[in-house]
Order: C-alpha cells, then structure tokens, then sequence
C-alpha cells in the first residue's frame, strides 16, 4: 500500500505526461543539447540503433554517430523503433569509428568506451567529463580493438550473471543518462 493509500487520500495529485513535447522541430533543435556524443561501432541490428535515437532524443544528447555497417537513416527498421525521433537527434555517418574519434577528439573532446576489459573502470566511479563522446560496440564483438586504442577511459556495467554483455541499447541508457547526470555535478 502506498504512502498516500495510507493517508487515505483518494485524489490524484499527480498527472502522467502521456503526450509528446509540443513545439515546432525548428524550436526544439534550438533548444541547448547536453555535451555527450554517442558513437555506435558497427551495430548489427536496426532495431536497436532506432532504441538508440529514442534514448538520444530523451538525453537530448549533442549528437549520435553512426559508423561503419551500423545501420542509418532513411531506414524502416530504424522508423519503426525510433518512434518519431530521428529528425530531432543531430546525426552523423561515419565510414570508420576511427574516424569519428578521431573527429572527437579533433575538437579536444574526450572520448570514452564501453567495454569489459580488464583496464576498464565501473560506470558509477567514473568522473565524467564535459563534453564527452562514449563508443559502444558491436553486439556480438563488442568495441573494435583498433577503437579501444584510442580511447581516453574505458568504463564498464559490472555484470553479475552468465553473460559478458547486455543489449547495446540498454549500456546505452545505462551508462549515457548517468554520463549526462555525472557532467552536471
């Protein structure tokens, strides 16, 4: 039983927002944007690049780079799972996620990783800088070693099962909302 239950109170005092922002694309592309990159190595499935735009609209993220073979827009797997939210992600296409890093950290900006290793740190005692691109990788291989080279960190979600990973999308919201809440402080 709730709080409120409790009390005895039967009145909704709270209202779910159950609507989309409601301002024209032009204004809210004029909106100021948190200082994170978010660069996908190689993603084999649409269907999680498109979670991806979605999570990067809600993070209003400074910009999501698409590299190598990941898939881009115009795409109907991307559609479908972006829910609307390509047009208000600022994106990019890479060939190489090389070149995206090294377009990063071109403009001085750090650049970070994704990845189990055995040099990586847990997302939660990181100190994340501002701005800051964060690679995440493949999901059957992970980030490139090549990549990894050139990263500034590499963070990791402790994992407590069986399995080495988890869905790409999920580290994604995962590590990025925490980047995002960890360059505020």
């Amino acid at each position: 039983m709730s709080k409120r239950q409790k009390q005895g109170d039967t009145e909704t005092n709270f209202h779910v927002r159950s609507f989309d922002i409601s301002i024209p694309l032009e204004e809210y592309n004029r909106l100021d944007k948190n200082p994170l990159y978010i660069i996908l190595d190689n993603l084999r499935s649409a269907f999680n690049v498109g979670s991806i735009f979605r999570l990067c609209d809600a993070m209003r993220v400074s910009g999501l780079f698409l590299c190598g073979y990941t898939a881009f827009p115009p795409h109907l797997k991307l559609d479908k799972t972006s829910l609307g939210t390509i047009n208000y992600v600022p994106w990019k296409k890479f060939d190489t996620t090389v070149d995206a890093v090294t377009y990063l950290k071109g403009k001085g900006i750090a650049v970070w990783a994704a990845e189990t290793t055995s040099s990586s740190i847990p997302y939660t005692k990181a100190k994340y800088p501002s701005p800051l691109g964060i690679v995440f990788g493949n999901e059957a291989l992970g980030v490139s070693r090549d990549v990894l080279d050139l990263c500034d960190e590499l963070v990791e979600i402790p994992l407590y099962g069986h399995k080495n990973s988890i869905n790409v999308a999920a580290s994604c919201a995962v590590i990025g909302f925490t980047a995002v809440e960890g360059q505020k402080q």
